[in-house]
């Protein structure tokens, strides 16, 4: 345990709090530490980079299924312990280089649980997806144009690394205080308890390495049911069945394609997949997430579809398609010219392009859901931040036990940080003059995303690290260069992901150093654990995405992909309609002054104009503490996942979501602390190793598929028709016509 001083005890017994003001982290974290543990071992790295490779892999490879599967880093947090402790019996325990600087051992001692962490970390970085990936899809396989390897590797590295600048400058504001408490990281926390802490059971109660294992063994079983034998599971929209004639009815119960009234799953990939573990969301935030997908799928989209604003009865009433007028598909080649930017004539003979109208609300509720962020951060968080700033600058800020405890670790400096900047502004500045053809992005443009992503990371971050929710910047940044930069599509996306992914990375660089904050890692053994998996991560989904696109014909096109096929890519397809959305045509012509949907931009102001409400009637009502959980950031970008998301996914996740944060939590505390994040991370393991079985076994190498009516989709096939008159689509009823 760490051991200090007798001054320095006293000093912190005055300045520092051994409680921490947040429940579910007093519940869930350990206050103790050994620093004496091994930390960088030959272990970590062997596992680490394995873990990291295999997981970026397998990602990338289902990246573009219909389904798209990502596989979390907790089934490699468990994968790994056994091998871990094999390597520590086995390797040999002899030292290298003994008596000198470099000595060093292959085999330190028994596997322990910060090695565990700083392997999990790297983990982390295969996990999650490389953003930048879509433009290599989007110009290979949608626009069908020429995309070099090497501009693509270089956009892909550096959006993923320069979010490590913007972390090193908050990590005071999104790291050490206690309030940043980064909801995300219980169930690993969790998980690395269960795995190394030595637990005694009661004999009417199961360990939670028990419950665990029972979890992870009962999903496993349970999930070829969903995900292979009977996939109606994924969406059970049986109102639907009531009425197999009747569009509207179609229309408000599909959970795939339409409202989802009464639609629900049983099945975790489906309740995960969009807005992450239910278990794991605090109950205010699940409040508001359920206010705002109310609000907003059975109250403005109905109203919207059926007083037919903006033409909605034209079209579906779920989509993220693209059309034209009458209601067909929009056929993007037909407006883009030899130098890869709009064809302004063709576009004028064909005719503006037309969004659903539940595309078009869920853009207004992004640009709300933005200025909202910005004000409320400065309303209820504006003084916090201002003490944090002067208690960073005079050194008396106050910490808490994890603090104190971290305090005996040198931190990374702050150079490092900026050198890392240095290096790759010099190496996006050198790709976007040398390849100015193929990513159109001026030097200008590079500077001006980055000035966006340094300003939003902290309120953006505050959001997410108290809620485990909050918008994006894929929206605003697509929209303002799409206004100063118009009609070049790579442009707008290179310019998208330097200004929201970089932000997006710096968010989950800062998450990790919270989980390492909490399991008591060195900050800098950290740190290179980042850099060298964000390196690995990015090599492997490049490689992988570059072989996957000469492989598979068709990839991406479902026009000429056969029936059933997996291989649709819904999310490749999204960031594709957005590049022609606010790139190749331009926010002016579709937003703008020149476009159909300009009555949209009032959102903007909406969003500024609701926590002003919430933050003046807190302050005339204030012994009404509910008021202050009234979360508009939240509650406005509930839905900013739909599409690809669909009402399914967040209807069966509010269910699961509220069943865990509040009856759970309010009424079961004791069984909540014990066993709630070990309940998420076995139900997230089990569906993990169950799907990369049944996809390697029976749907890739073999491509084996079981017809009857269970596999047969959700049974809503009129849910996509459109109702205006005089539009025809295939499949719906000739009455329509």
């Amino acid at each position: 345990m760490v051991n200090l001083s007798p001054d320095k005890e006293s000093d912190i017994r005055k300045d520092d709090d051994e409680t921490c003001p947040i429940p579910q982290v007093e519940l869930t974290v350990p206050k103790t530490d050994d620093p004496t543990m091994p930390v960088v071992t030959f272990r970590v790295w062997a596992l680490g980079l394995t873990c990291c490779v295999l997981l970026s892999f397998v990602n990338q490879f289902m990246w573009y299924r219909q389904n798209p599967m990502m596989i979390s880093s907790i089934a490699a947090q468990i994968a790994v312990v056994p091998i871990g402790h094999l390597m520590a019996r086995t390797v040999t325990t002899r030292k290298f280089f003994e008596g000198t600087r470099w000595e060093f051992s292959l085999n330190p001692g028994p596997f322990n649980v910060k090695e565990h962490v700083l392997i999990t970390i790297f983990a982390n970085s295969g996990a999650g997806a490389v953003y930048a990936t879509h433009i290599l899809s989007s110009v290979k396989l949608l626009y069908k144009k020429k995309f070099d390897f090497l501009p693509a590797l270089i956009v892909m590295v550096t959006t993923q690394l320069l979010g490590f600048s913007w972390a090193g400058m908050f990590r005071k504001f999104l790291v050490e205080p206690a309030e940043m408490w980064w909801p995300g990281n219980m169930v690993q926390v969790s998980l690395f308890r269960v795995l190394h802490e030595k637990e005694k059971r009661s004999i009417l109660s199961l360990s939670r390495i028990q419950f665990f294992l029972l979890v992870l063994v009962t999903v496993f079983a349970y999930e070829i049911l969903p995900n292979y034998l009977f996939t109606t599971l994924m969406s059970i929209s049986w109102l639907c069945w009531t009425a197999p004639k009747s569009v509207t009815m179609q229309q408000i119960s599909s959970g795939q394609h339409g409202l989802g009234l009464g639609a629900f799953a049983l099945d975790w990939s489906t309740i995960s997949s969009y807005l992450g573990s239910p278990l794991v969301s605090p109950w205010f935030a699940t409040a508001n997430v359920a206010a705002g997908y109310i609000f907003f799928v059975y109250i403005v989209v109905p109203l919207s579809y059926w007083f037919n604003i903006y033409h909605a009865k034209t079209f579906p009433i779920y989509s993220n398609s693209l059309y034209m007028t009458n209601g067909t598909r929009y056929h993007i080649d037909d407006i883009v010219n030899s130098k890869f930017q709009l064809d302004q004539q063709a576009y004028a003979n064909i005719g503006p392009i037309h969004m659903s109208t539940f595309f078009a609300m869920t853009y207004g509720l992004t640009f709300a859901a933005l200025s909202a962020t910005v004000v409320h951060v400065a309303l209820f968080h504006g003084r916090e931040i201002w003490n944090q700033s002067k208690g960073i600058m005079t050194g008396t800020i106050k910490r808490d036990v994890h603090s104190r405890l971290m305090k005996v670790y040198k931190q990374v400096p702050s150079w490092w940080f900026y050198v890392l900047f240095v290096l790759n502004i010099s190496l996006i500045f050198f790709a976007v003059e040398h390849y100015k053809d193929a990513l159109q992005l001026p030097w200008w443009g590079v500077l001006l995303a980055c000035g966006i992503a340094l300003f939003f990371t902290l309120p953006l971050g505050i959001i997410n690290a108290t809620t485990n929710q909050g918008p994006g910047l894929n929206v605003i940044t697509e929209y303002i260069i799409g206004y100063l930069y118009p009609g070049r599509p790579v442009a707008n996306m290179c310019f998208k992901v330097y200004g929201y992914i970089s932000m997006s990375q710096a968010l989950n660089l800062v998450s990790d150093f919270k989980l390492g904050h909490y399991m008591k890692i060195p900050p800098r053994a950290m740190f290179m654990a980042q850099l060298v998996g964000a390196i690995v991560s990015v090599a492997v989904y490049t490689g992988i995405a570059w072989w996957l696109m000469g492989s598979i014909p068709n990839l991406c096109d479902k026009e000429a992909l056969p029936p059933g096929s997996q291989w649709t890519c819904p999310m490749d397809v999204v960031f594709f309609d957005a590049s022609v959305i606010w790139g190749l045509v331009g926010p002016r012509r579709i937003f703008g002054n020149l476009g159909e949907y300009k009555q949209v931009n009032m959102f903007f102001i909406a969003g500024a104009i609701l926590p002003l409400l919430v933050w003046l009637a807190h302050k005339a009502f204030p012994r009404h503490k509910w008021i202050t959980y009234i979360h508009f950031p939240v509650l406005l970008s509930a839905t900013g996942m739909m599409p690809p998301a669909s009402a399914v996914n967040f209807s069966s996740w509010l269910i699961v979501a509220f069943l865990s944060g509040y009856v759970l939590f309010r009424y079961r505390q004791d069984w909540w602390a014990k066993y709630n994040y070990v309940l998420s991370g076995g139900l997230d393991a089990g569906n993990a190793f169950l799907t990369i079985l049944l996809f390697f076994c029976l749907q890739y190498v073999s491509n084996i598929s079981i017809t009857w009516w269970g596999n047969n989709g959700e049974g809503c096939p009129l849910a996509v028709c459109p109702t205006a008159k005089g539009v025809v689509v295939d499949g719906c009823p000739p009455k329509l016509a």
